[in-house]
């Protein structure tokens, strides 16, 4: 995290008594795990073992390039995982249990900018939050493409009153990947697929991020649109308090192997990845690495033939699956691909990964959970018939030929979100019952309507 960015304060209200954090990092969530007022003997301090990911970095590198190889989960031992791992979890448990006030100056406005309806909606917020009903002033960053859009009408908004003039900004995606400790705050506004949208544009640090319902699904979106003035309000002057969500890092590996005089790779990935070789030999160089919040699926692509996909854990070989793919999800996706394919619902709160097959070939294989501690690697053997497709968060689909594989751990960077103060697992129960029906059925009578 870049210390030479803008510090910035915040209270952090404990048992009703505030007091102020110092944040010494662009990175909402490494802010708190570097401030030692927030550690006790059950949160491990900074210390040399941990330092690997508390470093800083230049915001103004994106994520995927070279130099930012050392920031990567999966370049780290087994203790360092198991530490960072740690200290998040217990992190987010206790800012479950914190009320946060955050000082905020500049907003992000998120929505789908294709949608007329959703951009009216959107003009409605900004315009309140750039008017005098709120205590602001707030700088307001909306997409580039509502800069010239009618709906939107964004010389109007700043023509209304004299105040707002360069209180209206907007955003592209560079500025979230190069510059995302300049947003204090994300308002969300839609649906599941646009939060999965913000954590796709934060693929580092993400501000803590607000979600206003306004799709077909509500997992992920905990606040009426409706009532958005009363929420903003409280949440602005009373605080908040944020759930981490744990996000998988997952980096494409390209095979280096020599073609035979067919032009066809030769090598044995099981060796490769977990035999005894020369570890000065590089077997695969890393192509591009991305930060989720769903899922991955690692499928048979366009070809009529399913899948071969060897399947790593940490050092070992857990097994070959021969199906039409698999899905690799944290808990927050347990309950999208991999539910619809037969997975189990899991709390966000569980720190966990879930491996599920997409129509297994064999009746035998079960969904597994696996700790959130453990290094996946889902490889395409030399053999393979055909390769497969891989995609992150239904983003970014990207063909695996024989002998590549990706790398999948618990990511540095987890996704903050807020939720409704005072409501802790029951909002996800609600959302299961709400969305999905869950158990919904007419109760048994009892005896006594018998008689």
């Amino acid at each position: 995290m870049s210390s030479s960015a803008n510090r910035r304060r915040s209270s952090l209200t404990i048992s009703d008594k505030p007091f102020d954090l110092e944040r010494s990092t662009s990175c909402f969530v490494h802010g708190f795990l570097q401030d030692e007022r927030l550690h006790d003997d059950s949160l491990p301090h900074t210390g040399p073992e941990n330092e690997h990911y508390l470093k800083d970095f230049p915001n103004d590198k994106a994520p995927n390039q070279g130099k930012d190889a050392h920031l990567r989960s999966r370049t780290l031992t087994k203790k360092q995982l198991s530490d960072m791992a740690f200290s998040m979890r217990e992190l987010s448990r206790r800012l479950g249990r914190f009320k946060l006030k955050l000082k905020v100056r500049n907003v992000f406005l998120l929505t789908k900018a294709h949608d007329p309806t959703l951009i009216v909606k959107t003009r409605e917020v900004a315009d309140w939050l750039l008017s005098d009903k709120c205590a602001g002033p707030y700088t307001v960053f909306v997409e580039e493409t509502l800069r010239d859009n009618k709906r939107f009408d964004a010389k109007g908004l700043v023509e209304k009153d004299e105040n707002r003039k360069n209180r209206l900004k907007f955003w592209t995606n560079e500025d979230c990947a190069k510059r995302p400790h300049i947003f204090d705050i994300v308002l969300a506004l839609g649906g599941d697929g646009t939060v999965l949208y913000a954590s796709w544009l934060f693929q580092r640090v993400v501000p803590p991020v607000i979600a206003f319902a306004l799709g077909s699904l509500g997992f992920l979106t905990k606040f009426d649109f409706d009532a958005y003035a009363n929420t903003l309000t409280k949440t602005f002057h009373e605080g908040l308090t944020v759930s981490l969500r744990l996000r998988l890092e997952a980096t494409i590996m390209r095979s280096q192997a020599g073609l035979d005089e067919d032009g066809v790779k030769q090598g044995d990935l099981i060796e490769e990845l977990i035999g005894k070789h020369d570890d000065k030999q590089f077997t695969h160089m890393p192509e591009k690495t991305h930060d989720i919040l769903n899922d991955l699926v690692c499928d048979r692509g366009p070809s009529a033939t399913m899948s071969s996909i060897e399947v790593f854990g940490d050092n070992y070989h857990i097994t070959t699956i021969q199906a039409d793919g698999v899905c690799v999800a944290t808990p927050t996706g347990s309950t999208a691909y991999n539910l619809a394919a037969g997975g189990s619902l899991c709390h966000p709160d569980n720190p966990v990964i879930m491996l599920t097959a997409i129509c297994a070939h064999t009746l035998s294989f079960r969904p597994i959970v696996l700790p959130d501690t453990v290094v996946l690697r889902l490889g395409v053997p030399y053999d393979a018939r055909t390769g497969s497709w891989v995609s992150f968060d239904g983003r970014e689909r990207a063909e695996l030929r024989p002998g590549d594989y990706v790398t999948i751990s618990a990511s540095r960077f987890p996704f903050p979100t807020v939720l409704p103060l005072g409501r802790g697992g029951e909002d996800w129960i609600d959302s299961l019952s709400q969305t999905l029906n869950w158990n919904s059925r007419q109760r048994q009578k009892s005896f006594k309507e018998w008689k």
